[in-house]
């Protein structure tokens, strides 16, 4: 080292292991889909969460800052399990996000492919505390080679060739896997990204390699050839997109990312749960495999739609998702809350909140449930469920205060007061006077 400069200011870093606070008289919805529990004491040492109790049975502990909470909810730190930061990279941008979330009571949130140069770097700087932020557990992608003319892929390689980085990898049966997986190991990513144009031999090989090397596997539903249940039995950790699911069953062979078969919206919309469908979740349910339903990613679509062929397919895909995820959700598969989208900069919440309305309303889910997906499911989608996820002692200090009770309403999520990730307050009313302030100067 060529100096002892100490480096960059962390304002937003974990509180030391010896700090101690206690949030005493919540209501605590804990994660697990249980029921409320009243007057719930939380005592958080560091970075984690020490003790959690009824008040009556926590006694007072010296030295700690005492938060009074009657009246409030408490829910796990939400995760959004399926984000892009960084396609294409806009440091300024991703950064606007990543506050506007942890504001907003997100504390991890799951990046699916980007340029990695960029988001390791965004990692980092919301682990240690120089911006604020949810913590980020991305992945690195694996895909055919006929996927890297997408522009996509260009804009997040930027500099270099597409296909031929760590982070974005085009394999065939002649690629030496265990290279393969161990390139995209050294991004620190948590997770390999099986994307597109492999057939079903190589999705299980590949996932066969990452489980030998210590990495988790997540997915697209349908990879083209490979279709759905050939993705869930190579034993990937999770699949992503509900309306993917639909071509187990289509009755053309599927080819090619770029020519899926079509749809018979028609036969999906008579109601009733799709046999064919079911068993994939019976096999989903037999794996442990999570789904990243995106369920309210199609109304998005259809606002961003340019003519109204687009704007009527958004819609057909809209119905196929809120009954596909209903029919999940009745066959007991675990449903994390993803996204795939984001609000616009200057909107005042994360689309994450849209999404968890959208499974409330649209497809049945009771709200303790979708919680639960939004905490300790969004945890298992990315491996991470000992450390996050629930309410309870030894897991990380993440949880967020709320002013109204979520189970009466899930739009209750918005009335959130204050986030702890890892320990550290982030008080929304900090947030708010900051964004009134930028509107106002812009306006």
């Amino acid at each position: 080292m060529g100096h002892d400069d100490t480096g960059a200011p962390t304002p937003f870093s974990a509180p030391a292991a010896g700090a101690l606070a206690v949030y005493r008289g919540a209501t605590l919805l804990d994660g697990t889909g249980g029921p409320a529990r009243p007057a719930t004491t939380i005592v958080v040492a560091g970075q984690t969460i020490r003790t959690v109790g009824p008040d009556a049975e926590v006694p007072d502990v010296p030295g700690a800052e005492v938060f009074e909470l009657g009246g409030r909810f408490v829910v796990p730190g939400l995760i959004d399990s399926h984000q892009h930061l960084a396609t294409p990279p806009n440091r300024a941008l991703a950064e606007s996000v990543l506050r506007r979330h942890v504001y907003s009571g997100v504390t991890a949130i799951r990046d699916m492919a980007d340029d990695l140069r960029q988001v390791g770097d965004l990692a980092r700087a919301t682990r240690v505390g120089e911006i604020p932020g949810p913590d980020i557990h991305y992945a690195a992608l694996m895909a055919g080679p006929d996927f890297f003319d997408d522009p996509r892929t260009w804009q997040v390689s930027q500099g270099e060739i597409p296909g031929t980085v760590p982070w974005m990898q085009a394999v065939t049966e002649q690629t030496d896997l265990s290279l393969a997986v161990a390139l995209a190991r050294g991004t620190h990513a948590t997770a390999i990204k099986v994307y597109a144009d492999l057939p079903g031999s190589l999705v299980a090989a590949i996932a066969a390699e990452a489980r030998r090397q210590g990495i988790q596997v997540w997915a697209h539903g349908a990879v083209f050839p490979a279709g759905p249940g050939e993705v869930v039995a190579a034993g990937v950790d999770a699949v992503s997109h509900v309306t993917l699911l639909v071509h187990e069953a289509a009755e053309q062979p599927l080819t090619s990312y770029k020519d899926k078969p079509p749809i018979d919206y028609a036969r999906f919309a008579e109601g009733g749960d799709d046999a064919r469908l079911g068993a994939l979740f019976q096999s989903m349910l037999e794996h442990g495999t999570v789904l990243d339903a995106t369920a309210c990613m199609w109304v998005w679509m259809e606002e961003q739609a340019e003519d109204d062929a687009g704007r009527a397919r958004a819609r057909l895909q809209d119905g196929l998702s809120a009954r596909l995820t209903a029919q999940a959700y009745r066959a007991g598969v675990p449903i994390s809350t993803g996204t795939d989208y984001e609000t616009e900069p200057e909107h005042p919440y994360p689309a994450l909140f849209d999404e968890l309305t959208y499974l409330v309303r649209r497809c049945g889910i009771p709200a303790e449930q979708v919680i639960r997906s939004a905490t300790l499911v969004g945890a298992m989608s990315m491996g991470a469920e000992a450390a996050m996820g629930t309410v309870e002692s030894g897991k990380l200090a993440n949880f967020a205060v709320l002013a109204r009770d979520p189970l009466a309403d899930i739009d209750n999520l918005r009335s959130i007061e204050c986030t702890v990730k890892r320990g550290r307050r982030f008080e929304r009313a900090d947030y708010q006077a900051e964004h009134d302030a930028k509107g106002r100067s812009e306006g």
